[in-house]
């Protein structure tokens, strides 16, 4: 039987110049309708939590903050030194409190993402020492680095967020830095961002900086910003954190509490006992921001590796990791929170199949675990301690492609779908079917990073791989970058207070430190 055609409007050179334009709008946020992996019976999810409730009662949590063990007294909870005993039924009652979906606030409006239950977002890497620049050449970061991570997480369209400081810059000081780092997260990109959490002051630094973006009394009932607390494992949380905890959570923003697990190191060399352990952990944190402001969004955070026991070195892509997060998923849900996870992870010192490997595992395994807050999943490398830019392209490519599989199958053309199969009968082809031409483009993801050709065409078009791809497809990238320019008056009182805090902020013999 003959086969249908039927050509779209323009032709083919409006498809050319379709494809050969770049799409930067961003993918709304992550409606994750993959069932979750519930690897944990319910009778398991019940004795993890009996374990959590028990370190927390008998083992306690060292909380190293007058404050916070001042309100852990007021509240009626047993405090010996700087160790708290919470009992398991005022922890319940704390965390019940955690509102489990809110909506988060970005500058631009059309980039708000709902979040918690089956809603996501993907955040990428933060924190990097050193970076993998444009020309593939490992070196310490600028503002201007910086900057230009921030101007790629504005263009990529599957990056919900500009995150804070995805390398370090170290051309400016220590001391100073998180506003120039918020400055920038807020500049470049009008996707939501995270606030830096390096000091108690610099948290309220950042939680001043919003409330001149979006008004002084919007963030009383809209979350715009997150912050990390991460927790000394085993079972301690410090003054630095719990500090920073408390200005987020007082303006009600929402905060990781994130215990920073590295098993079989500080945790037990169990799978089972160091979920319990690091449940534990997360709980009392939790259970604290509701003490600093009850209703104030919270998230159950962790950073999560094992450690090799040939070296002491943290591991990534690991299997235990994944059944960590499917189980540490399901204790989310069985208290009625949202969760972080770490997504693009990786030991490998270069783009290379290590890389790849790894972040492929860690990112699969949640999405299949229902994480709700998609942290670290573009550009990590080198466990952290490097972002590549090449990496950072393909990683957001990869999220693209995970976004588009949690949207699950597509039966809204079903039926025009199978009207072609009569038409082209057996031993026909579908290509230049009209429905075919109708969805050529939208039926399959189509990477860009990835080449699919033939190696003749490969060979011909210059035997490109993949790191060297995506640094071009950087360029394009920056080269096309157009600023979402701040309002006026907000720009102007960012720099004011900048200007004011860098004046009132020592920075002598800072410059240029190294931690």
């Amino acid at each position: 039987m003959q086969t249908q055609t039927r050509t779209r409007s323009g032709g083919r050179a409006a498809r050319r110049a379709l494809r050969s334009t770049t799409d930067s709008s961003m993918l709304p946020g992550i409606h994750n309708r993959i069932p979750t992996c519930e690897i944990l019976s319910g009778s398991q999810i019940e004795k993890i939590d009996a374990a959590s409730m028990d370190i927390l009662e008998n083992v306690g949590v060292i909380f190293r903050d007058e404050i916070a063990l001042a309100d852990w007294k007021r509240i009626g909870a047993k405090v010996v030194g700087e160790r708290v005993y919470l009992d398991r039924a005022l922890v319940r009652d704390l965390i019940s409190t955690i509102p489990e979906r809110f909506t988060y606030h970005a500058r631009d409006p059309q980039k708000n993402i709902p979040f918690g239950g089956d809603r996501a977002l993907f955040v990428p890497m933060t924190g990097a020492p050193y970076l993998r620049d444009l020309d593939d050449v490992r070196r310490n970061p600028t503002l201007d680095d910086l900057a230009m991570f921030h101007k790629l997480s504005h263009m990529l369209p599957a990056l919900h967020s500009s995150a804070h400081h995805i390398v370090e810059p170290y051309d400016h000081a220590i001391s100073q830095r998180h506003l120039r780092i918020t400055y920038s997260s807020m500049k470049y990109s009008d996707k939501t961002f995270m606030g830096m959490t390096t000091s108690p002051r610099n948290a309220e630094d950042v939680i001043e900086m919003c409330r001149l973006l979006f008004g002084a009394q919007f963030l009383d009932d809209h979350a715009v910003v997150t912050g990390n607390c991460n927790g000394n494992s085993p079972l301690v949380w410090d003054e630095t954190m719990l500090g920073a905890m408390r200005a987020f959570s007082r303006a009600n923003q929402p905060v990781l509490c994130s215990p920073f697990v590295l098993g079989g190191a500080n945790t037990p060399a169990s799978v089972a006992a160091s979920v319990a352990q690091l449940n534990a952990e997360a709980l009392s944190a939790l259970a604290y921001t509701q003490v600093i402001r009850r209703g104030a969004p919270a998230i159950y955070g962790h950073y999560l590796s094992t450690v090799s026991m040939k070296s002491g070195a943290p591991m990534a892509g690991t299997p235990e990791i994944s059944l960590m997060n499917f189980m540490i998923g399901q204790m989310a849900r069985h208290y009625g929170v949202p969760w972080r996870s770490s997504a693009s992870l990786g030991g490998a010192k270069t783009f290379d199949a290590q890389a790849g490997y790894e972040s492929a595992t860690t990112l699969s395994s949640l999405m299949h675990a229902g994480a709700n807050y998609i942290w670290h999943a573009a550009g990590w490398n080198e466990a952290g301690m490097h972002c590549s830019v090449a990496k950072f392209i393909v990683d957001a490519e990869q999220c693209a492609m995970a976004h588009r599989m949690s949207c699950g199958v597509n039966f809204d053309d079903f039926e025009d779908a199978l009207s072609a199969v009569p038409d082209v009968g057996p031993g026909g082809h579908y290509l230049g079917h009209a429905h075919t031409q109708e969805n050529f483009q939208s039926a399959f993801f189509m990477p860009e990073m990835f080449d699919n050709n033939a190696i003749e065409q490969w060979v011909a078009e210059g035997a490109v791989e993949t790191p060297a791809r995506a640094l071009q497809h950087a360029r394009k990238l920056l080269k096309e970058y157009q600023e979402p320019a701040l309002e006026v008056s907000a720009d102007e009182a960012l720099r004011d207070y900048i200007a004011k805090r860098e004046r009132e902020i020592p920075a002598a013999d800072e410059l240029n430190q190294s931690y």
